[in-house]
């Protein structure tokens, strides 16, 4: 599973961070899902290998502009690049009334479905390759998270086949997909040549939100969790908890609680400097998280990606 960010500031865009947006792509495929899509999100996919015709589905977290601003471009985008498949958009009903209302006032229609499922009725949605269940949060709006757990299949016994002298091709194909065949006056029975499937790995990415501990059930069977951290605690402690974010320390201190093995920071003031001579900077964040928690930490840049190994090890890929 692979992670591309789109966007990583707050608020406001800076010269170094566009607001937010993030991809998630399953393994060997050209297939992808946003989460949240900030102002010039589609700008930023200019950037990747992502394709808006590959695009599974979109799911908002909140109706705050810095997360689903760039909602109506990105989906003209999709039309003039010629997309006709159909694309469900899962985010709060509001979400919905205000796209709705945006392509009434441009006269603007899509060759293709937009499929509106609303988070306050989500039960769950999956493709071929994810399920993906809804967290209600904490924040000034109702604000979700979504846990995406991928799909497994039982795995060939290829040793096995190979030893049994059967050829690759349909026949393995067929017994993958669980089916018994006949090959060489034989029955092949599918359960024989298959094995248990790898445990799933699951992600969770959390929109705005002040209650870290919100995520305990979600993240039990976690690898990773995406989550905010908008600022340092001395600054959050300033601005007040009227403005329902976390801090660095807050998520810090949530993730090394339930032992959570990779956690990404994301969502991040503009007012923290990039440069670390220069106050407050990113680093700030960095230093204050890495005292309350000891996994696998990362800060997320734009255009940053990581892979999430089948061993549970979050890695950031070089150059990025």
């Amino acid at each position: 599973m692979e992670l591309t960010f789109l966007g990583t500031g707050s608020g406001l865009p800076s010269k170094e961070r566009n607001v937010t947006g993030l991809a998630l792509s399953p393994d060997n495929s050209k297939s992808w899902y946003l989460i949240d899509c900030g102002e010039a999100s589609q700008h930023q996919l200019q950037y990747t290998h992502l394709s808006l015709q590959n695009l599974q589905a979109i799911f908002i977290t909140h109706l705050h502009g810095d997360h689903c601003y760039g909602l109506p471009g990105l989906l003209d985008s999709a039309s003039m690049s010629g997309r006709t498949q159909k694309l469900p958009l899962i985010a709060p009903h509001a979400v919905w009334e205000w796209v709705v209302a945006t392509q009434k006032m441009n006269q603007a229609t899509l060759p293709f479905a937009l499929e509106f499922i609303a988070v306050e009725d989500f039960n769950g949605w999956q493709d071929h390759a994810m399920q993906v269940d809804a967290i209600p949060l904490s924040h000034r709006v109702p604000s979700y998270a979504y846990a995406f757990t991928e799909i497994t299949a039982p795995r060939l016994d290829s040793d096995k086949l190979r030893r049994d002298n059967i050829p690759q091709g349909p026949l393995w194909g067929a017994l993958q997909h669980g089916r018994d065949v006949a090959w060489q006056n034989r029955s092949l029975r599918a359960q024989e040549y298959l094995l248990p499937a790898l445990a799933a790995r699951k992600i969770v990415v959390g929109g705005d939100n002040d209650q870290p501990n919100l995520l305990a059930q979600a993240c039990a069977q976690a690898q990773v969790l995406v989550h905010e951290a908008t600022y340092t605690q001395e600054i959050w402690i300033k601005v007040g908890p009227s403005v329902q974010h976390s801090s660095a320390a807050m998520v810090a201190n949530f993730a090394q609680e339930i032992g959570l093995p990779n956690l990404v920071l994301t969502h991040f003031s503009p007012r923290y400097q990039a440069n670390p001579n220069r106050s407050p900077s990113i680093h700030d964040i960095e230093q204050e998280a890495c005292h309350h928690y000891h996994g696998n930490l990362y800060l997320a840049d734009d255009l940053a990606r990581f892979h999430l190994g089948k061993d549970g090890v979050l890695l950031r890929h070089k150059g990025s």
